[in-house]
């Protein structure tokens, strides 16, 4: 009888075991079709070259092409109050989990966010020497939920640069290096990095 409890026992464990995240967290993997039908609303920003936002006056970020975890932080950090802007916030706020990893799936398929490999043009920018360590030195990101800067429009940059600087944007890793930036840092590191092939507005072909 003994014998029988600890082999039910290890089945279950094994069946614990086998169990796809899913099952655990009720959250699948990002799927791309859905993430399409939900990111309708998305591109009618984020899908128009040069579109700005209304104050303060900046550039909207490109997506595509951007690493999906990081559309995910962002998205949480939107709906969760970590991220001010009101607009946002508000298409964020009624975002189940599985919505966020859906439409992240999507953004990331739109472009191709890839350079050569290469070295560093930083030499001249001192300040950009920390930013290599997680946003690589051609600006696509080491890690998949950091994100790729290449590309990226040079005044939403800056407007990044400085939420995080003056602790709009709550991030443990970005505040500390923000703080030390003067706005002329801000500004060359803002242009080195919109300078670079990357991240793309257009929808893929």
């Amino acid at each position: 009888m003994k014998t029988a409890a600890v082999a039910a026992t290890f089945l279950f464990a094994l069946i614990l075991g086998a169990t796809p995240a899913r099952a655990q967290d009720g959250v699948g993997p990002g799927d791309v079709e859905r993430g399409e039908l939900l990111g309708y609303t998305c591109m009618g920003c984020h899908g128009i070259e040069g579109l700005r936002n209304g104050y303060p006056s900046f550039r909207v970020p490109k997506l595509g092409g951007q690493k999906a975890a990081y559309i995910e932080a962002a998205l949480r950090g939107y709906r969760d109050g970590e991220r001010g802007h009101s607009t946002m916030h508000a298409q964020a706020s009624s975002l189940s989990e599985q919505d966020i990893r859906d439409l992240a799936a999507y953004f990331a398929t739109l472009g191709t966010a890839t350079v050569e490999a290469g070295g560093s043009q930083t030499d001249g920018i001192p300040a950009a020497a920390t930013c290599v360590a997680c946003h690589g030195p051609n600006g696509i990101a080491v890690q998949p939920q950091w994100p790729t800067l290449a590309g990226q429009h040079e005044d939403y940059l800056v407007h990044a640069l400085k939420q995080y600087r003056d602790g709009v944007r709550k991030n443990p890793l970005m505040a500390p290096f923000a703080q030390a930036l003067s706005d002329a840092d801000i500004k060359l590191l803002a242009q080195y990095y919109a300078s670079l092939d990357g991240l793309e507005t257009t929808l893929k072909e």
